[in-house]
């Protein structure tokens, strides 16, 4: 598979969701980005901003095997990962899988379960795996987590653990519409209530487990220069040396964005990374990877403030 037919697969997946989410054109590239890299992503914003709904028409747009899984605060980690049942008739324990047993795993609203359920994603997200009474059960290759969260400013919330953050390849925050979009989403899902259905409203599949290797594949081919694997790196370090960060971003983070930047120049029809890969998904890579220095929450600054700063000050390769 080479680029084009990427960037026409890309388009096909646009289109499909397109059906049923208006707007949101820079989140469902970040679930682009993020599905041809083999990255999680995780969905910020109020309620009834489609976060749900764009994670399932995405979903549907692809032919894999689908799980949800809905987040409560009386949800256990046996929940997500299945547990091992004792057959009478065999005298033997049975694995009964649980729904991260698939390829694309919706996380609906994640932080309304305590930390110590959040954690059961950690080796699945991670090394593609769980573990289950000392057993170690094999996840699928394309298993992608698509996880949805409230601000930790709503009530009922918890924090997702640092760990768990920096597994997560972006956090995309989804703001309200503009008041065209708005208007279309009236027109459009206005006469009926509840849940937009994508399968009603016309989303097919237009991609299977086979094509997204193959692009998985392409995007691994797509050439990272010497220059521009070296601004990667300068721009990670910059997160740990800067006095309105406590905590800067790993190296894992670097590793990520690289290959995301490789997943977004796909997109963009160019076999080869340049800066401005790096720059476009450099906020979103990076803005749940760092923790604000307690001097600059008291003068009220943002993550996304100091990123974008650090952005402007390390120079770019030519």
């Amino acid at each position: 598979m080479d680029v084009a037919e990427v960037g026409a697969i890309a388009a096909r997946i646009r289109a499909e969701v397109g059906k049923a989410v208006i707007g949101q054109t820079a989140t469902v590239d970040l679930m682009l980005t993020a599905l041809f890299c083999g990255g999680h992503i995780l969905l910020e914003g109020p309620p009834g901003t489609a976060k749900t709904l764009l994670a399932q028409s995405f979903a549907r747009s692809l032919s894999l095997d689908f799980g949800r899984i809905q987040f409560t605060p009386d949800l256990m980690p046996g929940d997500i990962l299945g547990s091992n049942i004792f057959n009478f008739q065999t005298s033997t324990f049975t694995l009964t899988r649980g729904p991260v047993f698939c390829d694309l795993l919706l996380a609906d609203e994640i932080n309304r379960t305590p930390p110590k359920t959040q954690a059961a994603l950690l080796e699945a997200m991670q090394e593609r795996s769980v573990t289950v009474d000392g057993d170690t059960h094999v996840l699928s290759d394309r298993f992608t987590v698509i996880a949805t969260q409230n601000p930790i400013e709503q009530q009922g919330v918890y924090p997702l653990p640092e760990a768990q953050l920096d597994r997560f390849l972006f956090k995309q925050t989804l703001d309200y519409p503009s008041r065209e979009d708005e208007l279309k989403v009236v027109e459009a899902h206005g006469s009926h209530a509840g849940m937009p259905d994508p399968v009603a409203l016309g989303v097919q599949p237009v991609a299977d487990s086979a094509t997204v290797g193959a692009a998985i594949a392409t995007v691994a081919r797509v050439r990272l220069s010497p220059e521009i694997a070296g601004y990667v790196v300068d721009l990670v370090r910059s997160t740990r040396e800067s006095a309105d960060l406590e905590t800067g971003a790993s190296p894992r983070a670097g590793a990520m964005l690289a290959l995301a930047s490789r997943a977004r120049a796909v997109l963009d029809g160019r076999d080869y990374v340049i800066p401005d890969d790096v720059k476009t998904l450099a906020l979103p890579a990076l803005r749940h990877k760092v923790v604000l220095s307690p001097a600059a929450e008291i003068e009220g600054r943002r993550v996304e403030q100091v990123i974008r700063s650090l952005i402007d000050q390390v120079a770019a390769p030519r």
